[in-house]
């Protein structure tokens, strides 16, 4: 898969809903009905961070889910995209981006949301073909006015802001012109997910993808 190629795939997925749930899952038993509850919502690409042991066996269960489109997220190695691939894993997003698991992605044929924090950063993953670019983390590096700062000069790239984006703030980023989606994990808070609150998750679901 080219650099190319990888971006009109994510291009396609920023572009299903304005938010992509950014998950952390502890519990495989959680991530069924919590994938259906998300995608009953109207939130139907899904990203599973590898940030704990049940992570891949979540990723296994969610890519059944009708309607859904799961990811792994935190790939920082080839191992990772590898271990993402196995699992069902339809896309991936990275903090950040080095050449091997750039190559590794493209060697797996995963398109790839990588992440980029300055200008230069997105710079260098433009000129490798990557126009869609995940801007992490996001608050913290500036926000919304960073981020319109840093796509005025580079107005090829379109960004999915992630990091400290929340309800409160997602519409500074959803009203950017280079900004397809933002990535939030508001929508499956941690209360929720242990109390087996679907409905409720459904309807945080919802109200995210009501955002524009």
């Amino acid at each position: 898969m080219t650099p190319q190629d990888a971006s009109r795939e994510t291009e396609k997925l920023c572009r299903m809903a304005p938010v992509i749930p950014v998950l952390v899952i502890d519990d495989v038993a959680h991530a069924l009905p919590l994938a259906r509850a998300l995608v009953e919502g109207g939130l139907p690409v899904l990203e599973v961070t590898l940030r704990t042991p049940a992570a891949l066996a979540a990723i296994a269960e969610m890519a059944t889910v009708e309607g859904g489109v799961v990811g792994a997220g935190t790939l920082l190695t080839p191992k990772d995209v590898e271990a993402a691939k196995n699992a069902g894993a339809r896309f991936g997003v990275s903090p950040g981006a080095t050449d091997r698991l750039l190559d590794a992605c493209e060697e797996a044929d995963l398109p790839l949301l990588p992440g980029a924090a300055t200008a230069s950063e997105a710079m260098a993953l433009l000129e490798r073909g990557y126009s869609v670019q995940k801007f992490f983390p996001a608050e913290a590096n500036g926000g919304a006015k960073a981020l319109k700062a840093i796509g005025a000069p580079i107005p090829q790239v379109r960004f999915c802001p992630t990091g400290g984006v929340t309800l409160g703030n997602a519409g500074d980023y959803l009203g950017l012109s280079n900004v397809l989606c933002v990535g939030g994990s508001w929508v499956a808070p941690k209360d929720m997910l242990e109390a087996g609150d679907w409905a409720g998750i459904t309807a945080l679901a919802a109200e995210a993808a009501g955002l524009r």
